[in-house]
């Protein structure tokens, strides 16, 4: 296997160097050159599986043994995941390549013909923890979108980060692509954050994947553009109209099927009318699978005799649980629903239950998040789940994206003029 670079003895700006350098190269590469090397990379991850999931079980028994708590353990744990990964990246390798795509094109009045085409954006400086899943989906929708990345992972997930660079630049070498397509910090030090942060001459755009005080220190300290994303506080609102049965399943699978990601959901609004009546019903249903409540007074009013439930504190509606606590609100109205969602939500994901559809169409406008849902789970808001494949990140901010990441998306534009002699008056 190919070993990575080692930012222990070399300073930031020769990984810089040869990021840039490698991505010079990959966006003059063919379509069919980046997807055989993908299916390489998935066939190493593969041959390659023991020494990771070793690795990543000396960094679970390290985090167990330092207290990470269990949604942190959960996304670090790769020991069930890596086949599942493995085909993440062969399917990347069948999406659409965006890199090249044409479009607007017309011809002015004065017959130059002008048009819009796709281009990489170049070097993504990638910032990521306790999710080594996240060096391949970058690894792979970086080289599939014609990019080179330097990866950052967090102390946590060290040793099974590495394994994995290794793997993946192993296979890049053995594709003939530079292998300083894919780069790794190895060293925990955070003084390599701020470095990263000021490489603005070599790297052309900053993803954060983290807590909300990582993503403050990238937008404060970064000459690089940032875009952030990946803190969810997610809600759902159920109406007087919802079928409760479909809400109940739906309530069920954005809360229960995966706690410790950003779209799982955190507040569950409901209307006073069916509050009553649902509300046990939910705490019943949830509960069974291991879930406990934060509730407002109005809510503590109907299920508080519940020793799952309690009240809710002054910052419960403000935080994102990646555990298996919820949330519970009454609200009078639409618009008290609405409110409430602006005022705690992260403009990740939200969405309402109804069946009145212009309750809906005024919840779509009205709810300014990167996804909303009507009668459907806040776990949808994923690159896979719309069909994207993987993603580097679910962007809640308005430039240059927003909402998955994934092959477009890690594609910028340039123009293209063409003309016979033509100049202007």
């Amino acid at each position: 296997m190919f070993d990575a670079a080692s930012t222990t003895t070399l300073d930031l700006t020769i990984l810089g160097q040869r990021a840039k350098t490698a991505s010079i190269t990959l966006a003059q590469t063919t379509t069919d050159r980046r997807r055989r090397a993908l299916l390489a990379m998935a066939d190493a991850l593969d041959a390659h599986a023991e020494p990771i999931l070793e690795a990543n079980r000396l960094d679970l028994a390290d985090g167990r043994a330092n207290g990470l708590n269990d949604a942190l353990l959960d996304r670090l744990d790769l020991q069930t995941r890596l086949g599942a990964i493995a085909r993440d990246v062969r399917h990347v390798a069948t999406l659409p390549d965006p890199v090249g795509r044409v479009y607007d094109e017309r011809v002015l009045e004065n017959g130059l013909r002008v048009s819009r085409r796709r281009v990489p954006i170049g070097v993504l400086g990638v910032i990521y923890e306790a999710r080594p899943n996240v060096t391949v989906d970058v690894a792979s929708l970086a080289l599939a979108s014609g990019n080179a990345a330097i990866l950052r992972g967090g102390s946590e997930t060290l040793r099974s980060n590495l394994a994995i660079v290794r793997v993946l630049r192993g296979a890049l070498a053995a594709s003939d692509l530079p292998v300083d397509a894919i780069q790794y910090i190895e060293s925990p030090d955070r003084r390599y954050v701020s470095d990263l942060l000021r490489l603005h001459r070599y790297i052309d755009l900053i993803i954060p994947r983290g807590g909300s005080g990582l993503h403050t220190f990238c937008r404060e300290n970064s000459s690089i553009p940032v875009i952030t994303g990946g803190i969810g506080v997610c809600h759902l609102y159920v109406d007087s109209t919802a079928r409760l049965d479909d809400a109940l399943r739906i309530i069920h699978n954005a809360k229960t099927q995966r706690p410790s990601v950003c779209n799982a959901l955190d507040t569950l609004l409901v209307q006073a009318a069916i509050a009553a009546d649902f509300l046990p019903r939910v705490v019943d249903h949830l509960g069974a699978a291991g879930v406990t409540f934060r509730a407002d007074p109005r809510a503590l009013a109907i299920v508080g005799g519940d020793a799952r439930v309690s009240a809710a504190g002054p910052e419960d509606f403000d935080t994102e649980w990646l555990s298996l606590v919820l949330g519970l609100k009454v609200v009078a109205s639409l618009d008290e629903a609405i409110n409430h969602i602006r005022a705690h939500s992260t403009a990740h994901s939200d969405g309402i239950l109804t069946q009145n559809m212009a309750d809906a169409e005024h919840f779509l406008n009205a709810v300014d998040s990167a996804a909303v849902f009507v009668n459907a789970s806040t776990r949808f808001n994923d690159g896979s789940a719309l069909g994207l494949g993987a993603e580097v990140a679910v962007s809640t901010q308005k430039l240059h994206a927003r909402g998955p990441m994934a092959l477009e998306e890690l594609t910028t534009y340039k123009w293209i003029v063409i003309g016979e002699g033509h100049v202007r008056l």
